[in-house]
């Protein structure tokens, strides 16, 4: 008897529904944790139809303080986004952004509802979020028949597993801890013929940038004119002088092909906004309290051996603070 009623509830087990986890019945990111002001790639696991039927769309929204979403594009599937201005201007590589990608999808493809597949993009995840906050990316199922939209956003206190809908979500870990900052200490001027160069400094950068933005003073003490032409560091493929110029209340960036001048009794400041050198073709990250050997060529005065402070990303100025106004161009 003990046998018959063990297989009697083995088999009404089998056949009743059996009721999917969180985990494998959302759509979620695979990267359940993310680094604030770094590059964040995002993998969105699509797991099931929508009741047994494929899908055939899936649609991301980007949060605001999630910013310079580019999505992978995928084979089979038409890829499309929809841009936007963010609520705000933010600081990106050596500028700032204030608009982008709000919204991606993959269409046209067929996934059966047995299978799963998965939706790529990356995006910086701003200073918007503190850490231990999670950042949360609605999505849309739509399939052949029917649609499924997981975007239901928890309350304070209330855990996603509660929800029938939860939209997928990434937990913001906390700031790596900065370097000492003895490590980053100003350097002291230097003095080149009759010029003197003074506090020389540039940007960290995000994960992947490839350029970087340089900075410093330059004097002319002399009685003849003198041409900054090029910089160099090691980390950097090749670098240029830039301006910025405002036209029609849009900031352009330009390089200067014939170099800077700095005229007798002259102060040149090179700063974010303004003059500066671009270091372009990066092969790793500039990162913050480090201090970077690096090289300026001048027309008279020659090569110039100077060390570059590294300060925070989107510092507006050696001390670290965030730059508020207009800065280089974001698209580099």
């Amino acid at each position: 008897m003990r046998s018959l009623l063990t297989g009697a509830l083995c088999a009404a087990a089998l056949s009743s529904p059996v009721i999917p986890s969180p985990a494998l019945a959302h759509a979620v990111l695979e990267r359940g944790e993310a680094s604030p002001n770094q590059s964040y790639r995002a993998v969105l696991q699509i797991g099931h139809g929508c009741q047994g039927q494929p899908t055939t769309r899936v649609t991301v929204t980007v949060p605001e303080g999630v910013i310079a979403a580019k999505p992978m594009p995928k084979p089979g599937w038409t890829l499309s986004t929809v841009k936007g201005p963010y609520a705000r201007a933010y600081p990106h590589y050596h500028g700032e952004v204030s608009e982008g990608v709000k919204e991606i999808s993959w269409s046209g493809g067929s996934l059966p509802d047995d299978q799963f597949d998965e939706f790529v993009f990356q995006a910086r995840i701003t200073d918007a979020f503190a850490p231990g906050q999670t950042v949360y990316f609605p999505v849309r199922q739509d399939c052949t028949a029917g649609s499924h939209a997981w975007s239901e956003i928890p309350a304070a206190g209330q855990s996603a597993r509660s929800l029938k809908s939860p939209a997928p979500g990434v937990r913001i870990a906390a700031a790596a801890k900065a370097a000492p900052a003895a490590s980053a200490a100003p350097a002291a001027a230097v003095k080149a013929g009759d010029l003197s160069i003074v506090q020389p400094w540039m940007r960290a950068t995000p994960g992947g940038a490839k350029v970087a933005g340089g900075y410093l003073r330059i004097t002319n003490g002399g009685s003849a004119p003198d041409r900054l032409v090029g910089a160099a560091i090691p980390l950097a493929g090749r670098a240029e002088v830039h301006e910025m110029s405002n036209t029609g209340g849009v900031m352009r960036m330009a390089p200067l092909e014939s170099g800077l001048t700095i005229k007798p009794g002259e102060t040149v400041e090179l700063k974010p906004g303004g003059y500066h050198l671009m270091f372009l073709d990066l092969k790793g990250p500039v990162k913050a309290g480090e201090t970077i050997e690096g090289t300026l060529t001048f027309e008279r005065a020659g090569t110039v051996p100077v060390r570059f402070p590294v300060a925070p990303i989107g510092a507006a100025a050696p001390g670290g603070a965030p730059a508020a106004a207009a800065d280089e161009h974001h698209h580099h």
